[in-house]
């Protein structure tokens, strides 16, 4: 999904002239994260889905989202290596962005708030690599 999403702006942005060797040339990942300054589409989607998960914990137990969450199907695994769960990419994502004590801040709605809204502003994902 990134590479989609460099290909268009890349589209949006256009060549640049390179005047050392008098011809254009495309933007680089670094140039296009520079210029562009919004958070890719993989971390609004992993954002949205915090952001989901923590309404969903604060719902009412006996209400079908929170039932669902937390349901358990009778079903076999396949043979190979298990795949990851909604709930354990969740998991990850959550520690990622609020560090040990992120599932304490999931109850309080403003701090949750508050920790999504700084992840979003932060584009950290963009300097150390984090995406596929």
């Amino acid at each position: 999904m990134n590479i989609f999403e460099r290909k268009v702006y890349r589209r949006i942005l256009g060549p640049v002239y390179y005047n050392e060797k008098e011809n254009w040339r495309i933007l680089t990942n670094k140039e296009i994260y520079a210029s562009v300054k919004k958070p890719t589409i993989i971390e609004t989607v992993r954002l949205n889905t915090l952001r989901w998960f923590g309404h969903v914990l604060r719902v009412e137990g006996n209400r079908i989202p929170k039932r669902v969450l937390y349901m358990n199907l009778e079903t076999t695994r396949l043979r190979d290596r298990p795949r990851n769960r909604w709930q354990d990419e969740v998991r990850e994502d959550g520690r990622i962005v609020g560090g040990e004590g992120w599932q304490e801040k999931i109850h309080n709605r403003e701090k949750w708030k508050k920790l999504l809204r700084t992840a979003k502003n932060s584009h950290s994902a963009h300097a150390s690599g984090m995406n596929e």
